[in-house]
């Protein structure tokens, strides 16, 4: 019988190395690549890809991927800052990238599916491709994964989601694998140093004039260097002297002002969502109770999704949530099965 052959897509970190180890391991054909997506920008990750193929002994691809990246993503990134949001990159790039762009040359080159070190579980239940959490609930990655299709769920393989990390580091340590006690990054790759505002005026040749900070009633407070320094729910360094403590309630692009308020006031029971995707059924068509987060590390509370149209809808929380941000995901559950998402408008 003829192996499966699956293309890995390696990071250079211990997560997909492990990968690439355990499907050799389980008798699969297994080959490894990793995308040029921003070299000169942040870490070039195929020296240590490259040496983990080596001595895994499968063969490797470097896929240059720059343009697609900048397009898809970078441009992305920058346009969500420009226009008051705070965007979250990394969900972009798991739907036009590591399972859009990367997948489609993995198909070119033979392979019948591809595999990540992403945290979470895939199940075929009847006709459809489902995912849920990991069995390590703190490094569960669901959340970045909810704008995924049937399409490309169908050719993916996530071996760790039945693993913990340090399950995941022992598979490396027993391949030998140089990286296998590789640190984790925390930052966006293509801005290492977190200054997502020099990135975005240098990338971007804009220029973000210096506004006004008003409180909810209209009234200055005093001026801020420009709206891109700031996010929904920020109270540090907005370089004011105030009686009491002030947070970023709101930006707004249109008339260059970042409104502020108590903290009481950050919170929300509803919110409108955005370029929604569902993983459990193909489209909402009336109003659903499910539990929701909108934050990666936040926990999930009760609300009812109700749809607006085939993309857009509505969510109420049964309890109010703190600062739901646009440009970031508001992403759904049903216990452990990732039912969808959509992005905070």
């Amino acid at each position: 019988m003829k192996k499966e052959k699956i293309l890995v897509a390696m990071s250079g970190g211990v997560d997909s190395s492990a990968v690439a180890a355990l499907l050799i391991k389980g008798g699969y054909c297994v080959g490894g690549a990793t995308m040029r997506l921003c070299p000169g920008i942040g870490e070039d990750p195929t020296a240590d890809a490259m040496a983990a193929a080596e001595k895994l002994g499968i063969e490797f691809h470097s896929f240059d991927m720059r343009r697609e990246f900048r397009k898809n993503v970078i441009e992305d990134f920058i346009a969500s800052y420009i226009n008051g949001e705070t965007p979250n990159p990394c969900i972009v790039c798991n739907r036009t990238m590591k399972f859009g762009a990367f997948l489609d040359r993995a198909l070119e080159l033979g392979y019948d599916r591809v595999a990540t070190g992403h945290y979470a579980k895939i199940k075929k239940e009847g006709e459809r491709y489902l995912l849920y959490k990991s069995k390590c609930s703190e490094k569960d990655q669901t959340y970045v994964l909810w704008s995924l299709t049937q399409r490309a769920l169908s050719h993916l393989v996530l071996p760790l989601g039945s693993l913990t990390k340090s399950e995941a580091r022992e598979a490396a340590l027993e391949a030998g694998l140089d990286n296998a006690n590789k640190k984790e990054s925390q930052d966006i790759c293509f801005v290492p140093d977190g200054d997502y505002a020099s990135f975005i005026e240098r990338e971007s040749a804009v220029t973000f004039p210096k506004g006004s900070f008003i409180d909810e009633q209209g009234n200055i407070l005093g001026s801020h260097k420009g709206i891109i320094h700031y996010t929904v729910g920020q109270r540090r360094g907005l370089g004011l002297s105030l009686p009491a403590p002030l947070y970023v309630k709101e930006k707004n692009a249109k008339e260059n002002t970042v409104i502020l308020c108590p903290a009481e006031n950050l919170f929300a029971k509803k919110l409108k969502g955005r370029d929604a995707n569902w993983l459990a059924f193909d489209f909402l068509t009336s109003p659903i109770r499910l539990e929701a987060k909108i934050r990666y590390g936040k926990a999930q509370s009760p609300c009812t999704v109700t749809p607006i149209s085939e993309k857009e809808i509505t969510v109420e929380f049964d309890s109010p949530q703190r600062a739901p941000s646009p440009g970031q995901s508001v992403v759904f559950y049903d216990g452990d099965l990732l039912v969808g998402g959509a992005v905070i408008c």
